[in-house]
């Protein structure tokens, strides 16, 4: 009977994809990005890869930690680093999202949605990344947690493959599953992104689709 019901929501939601608008915002990503990508796959998840295609198993949710829809696109649109001395040992890779929600609850695509984008450590090469315009998580919006509730319905949809919903700041407790790729011990960060609240009203919006949540622990 769950299961029926299971099916019986991705279809709804299939049907009504149309109710959610997304608009396309590219960011840079051309051969230099794709060759760094493949390097950054290689170097933490031992994988030697033809291209930078992922299957999604997770669904990512941030916040900008920058209150402007320009400001952060534009920290992303970069094929390379700048300026981010806690990460960019690890590659100069610049960071992306494949999706990027203003205050407003527009919903912009930065880049395919299967391609690997750098936006957590351990979990990139199955996680679609979604980023919220906010400087910290009192400035997240009502507006906000619809459209993440909505594009998560859309992707769970498009792609079965998904099993987890997370908030980055739970980004570590996923180091007790196999989606945990990370070869460097050293390579972590403090996150508190996208905070409790937001996930659990997310959450909250999507309970049919039963996604997991990170394992208790760290």
């Amino acid at each position: 009977m769950k299961t029926l019901f299971l099916l019986l929501f991705i279809l709804f939601s299939l049907l009504h994809a149309s109710s959610l608008t997304i608009k396309d915002m590219p960011i840079d990503f051309g051969q230099k990005r794709i060759d760094l990508t493949k390097s950054y796959i290689q170097k933490h998840y031992g994988k030697k890869v033809k291209d930078i295609t992922i299957t999604p198993k997770i669904i990512l949710l941030h916040y900008t930690a920058i209150d402007s829809l320009k400001a952060s696109y534009h920290t992303m649109k970069p094929q390379t680093l700048r300026g981010r001395k806690d990460i960019v040992k690890a590659s100069a890779l610049n960071v992306s999202v494949q999706f990027l929600i203003d205050k407003d609850g527009t919903v912009y695509r930065l880049m395919p949605e299967n391609w690997m984008g750098r936006h957590v450590i351990g979990l990139n090469y199955y996680a679609i990344g979604v980023e919220n315009v906010a400087k910290d998580a009192k400035h997240l919006t009502q507006a906000q947690v619809k459209a993440n509730i909505a594009l998560v319905k859309y992707l769970k949809a498009k792609y079965p493959t998904i099993e987890y919903l997370i908030g980055h700041h739970e980004y570590r407790r996923m180091e007790a599953t196999p989606l945990w790729l990370e070869k460097d011990k050293d390579y972590r960060t403090v996150k508190s992104d996208p905070g409790v609240q937001f996930m659990q009203k997310v959450r909250a919006g999507v309970k049919a689709l039963h996604l997991k949540t990170p394992p208790k622990g760290n």
